[in-house]
């Protein structure tokens, strides 16, 4: 195996019973850092302070991911133009967070055998009135409920 020494001084290629012998001499740890290398990496140190640098570095990671959600908003035919607008100043706070945003354009009954190309207007109409901006995800298609479109923040370039 492979074998580090405390300060990152390379050791060489050395038997399993010699690395371990090397990490007692200098009273610390052998770590095996990458088993599927060829040969496997091993490291001496700490092991308390190896623990800590890995917990460290997961932390950090777990801080910059931001877990994304896919938000649902139901617009339908008949909605009055003042909840229209206060359901898009929703959808802006929601892409503001960074979250994706489903939109559904509820149809029921007769309204699901209207013309495509006019509830695809009304959905593109409430897509008109959110003050944020947005690219589409998804583009508008059929859905068991109706029209669906998906939409995200837009990147800044």
């Amino acid at each position: 195996m492979r074998v580090i020494g405390p300060e990152g001084e390379n050791f060489g290629v050395l038997p399993l019973s010699e690395a371990i012998v090397r990490a007692q001499e200098l009273g610390l740890d052998l770590i095996e850092i990458t088993p599927n290398a060829a040969p496997p990496v091993a490291k001496i140190m700490e092991y308390g302070k190896f623990h800590y640098e890995q917990e460290k570095k997961r932390r950090q990671i777990k801080a910059k991911s931001h877990a994304t959600e896919t938000k649902s908003v139901q617009v339908k035919i008949g909605t009055g133009e003042h909840d229209l607008q206060l359901k898009a100043k929703k959808v802006a706070a929601w892409l503001a967070e960074g979250h994706r945003v489903k939109i559904d354009l509820f149809l029921w009954g007769r309204y699901k055998y209207m013309e495509f190309a006019f509830l695809k207007e009304r959905l593109e109409r409430f897509l008109n009135l959110i003050p944020a901006d947005f690219k589409i995800a998804e583009e508008v298609a059929k859905s068991p409920k109706g029209l669906t479109a998906v939409i995200e923040k837009a990147k800044k370039s």
